[in-house]
């Protein structure tokens, strides 16, 4: 097999992705894989005839999960001394994984990512308080992809968001993106109810939901790994509430339930449209316009977008409110919410 025609392509690309954002050592993983994966037939076979595309699909993080879930087993042994950094032979510990848990790994391939990344709160914790300055109310978060809802529990977070601090400031979970530009408006956020939608929804009390979660946070990134874990504690005291469903259709449902007065819904995405098709994009935003031609100032609606570009090139943080269907860019960001340059300098009024 070429690399033009096993469906490997994108692994180096996102190799290249992974290296640019600080992480060698996943880059030297996915590199590794494509020059072993014949190796493991069964998944190769996967790959190579996968029927959508396999970035979208994120094909290369699923099998970088994959291993990283064995590693954390301890199996293959030269691959969790690997992952432990006690040797740097790639090549070896990549090959003895793929050939002796090709299975496992192709097993693993079916499943989407489960990448809900605590960090990126503080995006939307920063997109809040500019909506917070405008509309003075409190929220219903209605938050599209949840994943393990993790985010949905942003409430019960500690955030310094360029000098400006909000949520729970005793919160074991801190998040201090590096900040570019000013900060946001220093608005507190009320969150009055919190519900989210996932295909296949994990669940926090679950050891095996928790283990999948941990499997896909870079290996080479501690403190990543110990934000969620400290997450995933705190969600066993307040469990999020994810629907299992498809996310437009839930919408609808729930755009279309009685708003109470004084309260501002927010729909809310993080790294989520790439995981929809044109039609299901459409569907989704010709949802929020219907919606938000129903809002009233004491009913208003925003959408909060943190999401690639149309050529992958950066994240933008988008706002939109309604009843004035306003869209702006808030800020560019970092894909996993490590970094924010906040651009946005209307810091608004509170409504009346």
């Amino acid at each position: 097999m070429s690399l033009k025609t096993d469906g490997t392509q994108d692994f180096l690309l996102t190799a290249d992705r992974c290296r640019a954002m600080g992480s060698t050592f996943i880059a030297s993983v996915l590199e590794s894989v494509v020059a072993q994966l014949p190796r493991a037939p069964v998944s190769a076979a996967m790959i190579c005839n996968w029927p959508g595309d396999p970035a979208a699909a994120a094909l290369a993080l699923r099998v970088n999960g994959a291993l990283h879930a064995l590693a954390r087993r301890g199996t293959p042994k030269r691959l969790a001394q690997l992952y432990r950094g006690e040797h740097d032979d790639f090549d070896g510990a990549i090959a003895a994984a793929l050939s002796e848990q090709d299975q496992f790994i192709a097993d693993w391939l079916r499943h989407p990512t489960q990448t809900n990344e605590v960090a990126r709160a503080g995006a939307t914790m920063a997109a809040l308080m500019a909506s917070a300055r405008q509309w003075g109310m409190p929220f219903e978060l209605l938050e599209l992809g949840s994943s393990c809802g993790l985010n949905l529990n942003l409430a019960h977070y500690a955030y310094r968001l360029g000098g400006t601090e909000a949520g729970d400031r005793v919160s074991t979970v801190r998040i201090e993106p590096r900040w570019r530009g000013a900060p946001p408006p220093m608005v507190p956020v009320s969150i009055a109810t919190a519900r989210g939608v996932d295909l296949h929804p994990l669940d926090a009390s679950d050891p095996q939901d928790r283990e999948r979660l941990l499997a896909f946070a870079w290996a080479d990134q501690p403190a990543r790994m110990d934000r969620l874990e400290k997450a995933l504690e705190i969600a066993r005291v307040h469990p999020p509430r994810v629907d299992l469903g498809d996310a437009p259709a839930w919408l609808a449902q729930r755009l279309a339930e009685p708003q109470r007065a004084g309260h501002c819904r927010a729909v809310v995405h993080t790294m989520f449209l790439q995981y929809l098709d044109q039609r299901h994009r459409a569907d989704l935003t010709a949802i929020l316009d219907a919606a938000g031609s129903r809002a009233t100032p004491d009913g208003p609606l925003v959408w909060i977008s943190f999401e690639w570009t149309p050529d992958r090139s950066e994240v933008e943080l988008r706002l939109t409110t309604w009843p004035n269907g306003e869209t702006r860019v808030l800020a560019k960001c970092h894909p996993y919410g490590d970094a924010v340059e906040w651009l946005d300098g209307d810091t608004g009024s509170l409504a009346p």
